[in-house]
Protein backbone atom coordinates (compact mmCIF):
# COMPACT_ATOMS: atom_id res chain seq x y z
CA UNK A 1 0.00 0.00 0.00
CA UNK A 2 1.22 3.14 -0.94
CA UNK A 3 1.25 6.01 1.43
CA UNK A 4 -0.61 9.43 1.15
CA UNK A 5 1.13 12.27 -0.47
CA UNK A 6 -0.61 15.62 0.04
CA UNK A 7 -1.84 17.21 -2.79
CA UNK A 8 -0.73 20.73 -2.85
CA UNK A 9 -2.46 23.36 -4.92
CA UNK A 10 -0.02 26.61 -5.94
CA UNK A 11 -1.76 29.39 -7.03
CA UNK A 12 0.65 32.35 -8.55
CA UNK A 13 0.36 34.60 -11.89
CA UNK A 14 4.20 34.09 -12.12
CA UNK A 15 5.00 31.33 -14.40
CA UNK A 16 8.74 31.12 -13.14
CA UNK A 17 8.35 31.03 -9.53
CA UNK A 18 5.01 28.50 -10.06
CA UNK A 19 8.06 26.04 -12.27
CA UNK A 20 10.74 26.38 -9.41
CA UNK A 21 8.01 26.00 -6.25
CA UNK A 22 6.32 22.84 -8.18
CA UNK A 23 9.61 21.28 -8.53
CA UNK A 24 10.80 21.90 -5.05
CA UNK A 25 7.61 20.48 -3.69
CA UNK A 26 7.71 17.50 -5.46
CA UNK A 27 11.17 16.90 -4.36
CA UNK A 28 9.66 17.29 -0.86
CA UNK A 29 7.42 14.67 -1.28
CA UNK A 30 4.12 16.49 -2.38
CA UNK A 31 2.05 16.03 -5.07
CA UNK A 32 1.07 19.57 -7.12
CA UNK A 33 -1.67 21.03 -8.84
CA UNK A 34 -1.10 24.62 -10.26
CA UNK A 35 -3.10 27.66 -11.34
CA UNK A 36 -2.58 30.82 -12.90
CA UNK A 37 -5.09 32.93 -11.43
CA UNK A 38 -8.44 32.94 -9.05
CA UNK A 39 -11.23 31.30 -10.94
CA UNK A 40 -8.69 28.78 -12.09
CA UNK A 41 -7.94 28.01 -7.97
CA UNK A 42 -11.65 27.60 -7.27
CA UNK A 43 -12.01 25.24 -10.23
CA UNK A 44 -9.35 23.11 -8.70
CA UNK A 45 -10.34 23.24 -5.10
CA UNK A 46 -13.81 22.44 -5.72
CA UNK A 47 -13.17 19.69 -8.28
CA UNK A 48 -9.73 18.12 -6.95
CA UNK A 49 -10.14 19.08 -3.33
CA UNK A 50 -5.71 19.49 -2.52
CA UNK A 51 -5.12 19.10 1.24
CA UNK A 52 -3.36 22.56 1.41
CA UNK A 53 -3.53 25.96 -1.09
CA UNK A 54 -0.59 27.97 -1.14
CA UNK A 55 -2.18 31.41 -2.46
CA UNK A 56 -0.91 34.33 -3.92
CA UNK A 57 -2.72 37.54 -2.95
CA UNK A 58 -1.93 39.84 -5.82
CA UNK A 59 -3.44 38.56 -9.06
CA UNK A 60 -5.07 39.74 -12.15
CA UNK A 61 -9.14 38.59 -12.36
CA UNK A 62 -9.59 37.24 -8.80
CA UNK A 63 -7.28 38.16 -5.87
CA UNK A 64 -5.79 36.03 -3.63
CA UNK A 65 -7.99 37.85 -0.71
CA UNK A 66 -11.12 37.16 -2.49
CA UNK A 67 -10.31 33.74 -3.22
CA UNK A 68 -9.78 33.20 0.69
CA UNK A 69 -13.32 35.12 0.93
CA UNK A 70 -15.16 32.97 -1.09
CA UNK A 71 -13.90 29.35 -0.07
CA UNK A 72 -14.57 30.58 4.26
CA UNK A 73 -17.89 32.38 3.02
CA UNK A 74 -19.23 29.00 1.31
CA UNK A 75 -17.78 26.68 4.60
CA UNK A 76 -14.88 25.43 2.83
CA UNK A 77 -11.74 25.49 5.62
CA UNK A 78 -9.12 23.61 3.12
CA UNK A 79 -6.15 25.05 4.67
CA UNK A 80 -4.75 28.28 3.00
CA UNK A 81 -1.27 29.51 3.02
CA UNK A 82 -1.36 32.96 1.63
CA UNK A 83 2.30 34.55 -0.34
CA UNK A 84 2.20 38.54 0.03
CA UNK A 85 4.83 41.09 -1.37
CA UNK A 86 4.64 44.49 0.18
CA UNK A 87 1.11 43.20 2.48
CA UNK A 88 0.96 46.34 5.32
CA UNK A 89 0.46 44.51 8.94
CA UNK A 90 -3.01 45.92 9.13
CA UNK A 91 -3.90 44.25 5.86
CA UNK A 92 -2.10 40.61 6.57
CA UNK A 93 -4.15 40.55 9.98
CA UNK A 94 -7.45 40.93 8.11
CA UNK A 95 -6.40 38.11 5.97
CA UNK A 96 -6.00 35.94 8.94
CA UNK A 97 -8.93 37.09 10.42
CA UNK A 98 -10.34 35.98 7.20
CA UNK A 99 -9.74 32.80 7.88
CA UNK A 100 -6.20 32.12 6.26
CA UNK A 101 -3.62 29.81 8.31
CA UNK A 102 -0.02 31.39 7.48
CA UNK A 103 1.29 33.47 5.18
CA UNK A 104 4.87 34.42 4.27
CA UNK A 105 6.40 36.93 2.43
CA UNK A 106 8.04 37.50 -0.84
CA UNK A 107 10.67 37.05 -2.00
CA UNK A 108 11.27 33.82 0.95
CA UNK A 109 13.35 30.57 1.44
CA UNK A 110 11.57 28.27 -0.64
CA UNK A 111 12.46 25.53 1.89
CA UNK A 112 10.75 27.67 4.34
CA UNK A 113 7.77 27.65 2.66
CA UNK A 114 7.64 23.58 2.48
CA UNK A 115 8.63 23.87 6.77
CA UNK A 116 5.16 25.82 6.71
CA UNK A 117 3.59 23.56 4.15
CA UNK A 118 4.49 20.90 6.50
CA UNK A 119 3.29 22.62 9.75
CA UNK A 120 0.04 23.12 8.77
CA UNK A 121 -0.61 19.74 7.45
CA UNK A 122 0.21 18.42 11.20
CA UNK A 123 -1.93 20.86 12.67
CA UNK A 124 -4.87 19.34 9.93
CA UNK A 125 -4.37 16.15 12.13
CA UNK A 126 -5.96 13.41 9.82
CA UNK A 127 -8.88 11.73 11.04
CA UNK A 128 -9.60 14.38 13.27
CA UNK A 129 -11.06 16.79 10.40
CA UNK A 130 -11.69 19.92 12.66
CA UNK A 131 -10.13 22.21 9.78
CA UNK A 132 -12.69 21.98 7.50
CA UNK A 133 -15.80 21.92 10.08
CA UNK A 134 -17.82 24.66 10.34
CA UNK A 135 -18.43 24.80 14.07
CA UNK A 136 -16.23 24.18 17.06
CA UNK A 137 -17.25 22.64 20.12
CA UNK A 138 -15.39 22.09 23.51
CA UNK A 139 -17.90 20.92 26.25
CA UNK A 140 -20.61 23.69 26.83
CA UNK A 141 -18.71 26.13 24.05
CA UNK A 142 -19.58 26.65 20.71
CA UNK A 143 -17.54 28.99 17.74
CA UNK A 144 -19.09 29.06 14.71
CA UNK A 145 -15.85 30.00 12.34
CA UNK A 146 -18.08 31.12 9.40
CA UNK A 147 -20.24 33.71 11.48
CA UNK A 148 -17.51 34.85 13.52
CA UNK A 149 -19.71 33.90 16.78
CA UNK A 150 -18.96 31.53 19.78
CA UNK A 151 -21.71 31.03 22.90
CA UNK A 152 -21.34 28.85 25.94
CA UNK A 153 -24.24 27.43 27.20
CA UNK A 154 -26.06 28.68 24.82
CA UNK A 155 -25.16 32.27 25.67
CA UNK A 156 -23.38 34.47 22.98
CA UNK A 157 -19.91 35.27 23.69
CA UNK A 158 -19.07 39.09 22.95
CA UNK A 159 -15.29 38.85 22.02
CA UNK A 160 -13.59 41.04 20.53
CA UNK A 161 -12.03 39.66 16.52
CA UNK A 162 -8.34 39.30 17.58
CA UNK A 163 -9.86 37.37 21.15
CA UNK A 164 -11.81 34.97 19.11
CA UNK A 165 -9.29 34.31 16.31
CA UNK A 166 -7.01 33.69 19.15
CA UNK A 167 -9.57 30.93 21.05
CA UNK A 168 -10.07 29.66 17.74
CA UNK A 169 -6.50 28.82 16.78
CA UNK A 170 -6.29 27.26 20.46
CA UNK A 171 -9.31 25.37 19.80
CA UNK A 172 -8.01 24.18 16.47
CA UNK A 173 -4.62 22.87 18.30
CA UNK A 174 -6.35 21.51 21.77
CA UNK A 175 -3.75 20.29 24.13
CA UNK A 176 -1.02 21.76 22.67
CA UNK A 177 1.01 24.65 24.41
CA UNK A 178 1.80 27.98 22.75
CA UNK A 179 4.05 30.51 24.07
CA UNK A 180 2.89 33.82 23.56
CA UNK A 181 5.40 34.68 20.80
CA UNK A 182 3.78 32.16 18.65
CA UNK A 183 0.79 33.11 19.40
CA UNK A 184 1.58 36.44 17.93
CA UNK A 185 3.19 35.26 14.56
CA UNK A 186 0.43 32.94 14.41
CA UNK A 187 -3.02 35.08 15.16
CA UNK A 188 -1.69 38.35 14.97
CA UNK A 189 0.39 37.54 12.04
CA UNK A 190 3.27 40.03 12.20
CA UNK A 191 5.91 42.01 13.59
CA UNK A 192 4.15 43.16 16.82
CA UNK A 193 4.89 46.16 18.51
CA UNK A 194 3.27 46.02 21.57
CA UNK A 195 4.98 42.77 22.89
CA UNK A 196 3.62 39.44 24.33
CA UNK A 197 0.93 41.48 26.76
CA UNK A 198 -0.98 41.75 24.15
CA UNK A 199 -1.69 37.70 24.50
CA UNK A 200 -2.17 37.87 28.10
CA UNK A 201 -4.84 40.67 27.44
CA UNK A 202 -7.21 38.92 25.20
CA UNK A 203 -6.62 35.40 27.04
CA UNK A 204 -7.73 37.56 30.02
CA UNK A 205 -11.08 38.53 27.86
CA UNK A 206 -11.86 35.58 26.85
CA UNK A 207 -11.62 34.12 29.88
CA UNK A 208 -13.97 36.36 31.41
CA UNK A 209 -16.42 36.10 28.21
CA UNK A 210 -16.46 32.04 29.54
CA UNK A 211 -16.03 32.70 33.20
CA UNK A 212 -13.18 30.59 33.50
CA UNK A 213 -11.23 30.79 36.57
CA UNK A 214 -7.27 30.71 35.43
CA UNK A 215 -6.75 29.12 38.80
CA UNK A 216 -9.14 26.20 38.16
CA UNK A 217 -9.32 26.06 34.76
CA UNK A 218 -11.97 24.12 32.44
CA UNK A 219 -10.72 25.67 29.40
CA UNK A 220 -7.50 27.96 28.97
CA UNK A 221 -4.95 26.65 31.02
CA UNK A 222 -1.01 28.48 31.71
CA UNK A 223 1.59 26.55 31.64
CA UNK A 224 3.64 28.31 33.46
CA UNK A 225 7.44 29.42 32.00
CA UNK A 226 5.57 27.65 28.50
CA UNK A 227 2.52 29.87 27.45
CA UNK A 228 -1.39 28.51 27.17
CA UNK A 229 -3.40 25.77 25.76
CA UNK A 230 -6.76 24.61 25.54
CA UNK A 231 -7.98 21.89 27.38
CA UNK A 232 -10.54 19.34 26.74
CA UNK A 233 -11.57 17.50 23.72
CA UNK A 234 -12.44 19.49 20.67
CA UNK A 235 -14.74 18.04 17.90
CA UNK A 236 -16.22 19.52 14.68
CA UNK A 237 -20.15 19.60 14.24
CA UNK A 238 -22.28 20.96 10.94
Amino acid sequence: MTSHRPRILLVDDEPDLLAELTSLLERSGFRVLTAHHGEEALRHIAEERPDLVVLDVLMPRLDGREVLRRLRQAGDWTPVILLTRVGTPAERAFSLQEGADDYLNKPFEPMELVARIQAVLRRARPGKPLWTARRLRCGELVLDRQARKAWHAGVGLALTPRAFALLEFLMLHAGEVFTREHLLDQVWGWSYPVGPRAVDIRIAEIRKALNDDPESPRYIETVVGHGYRLIGDVEGIP
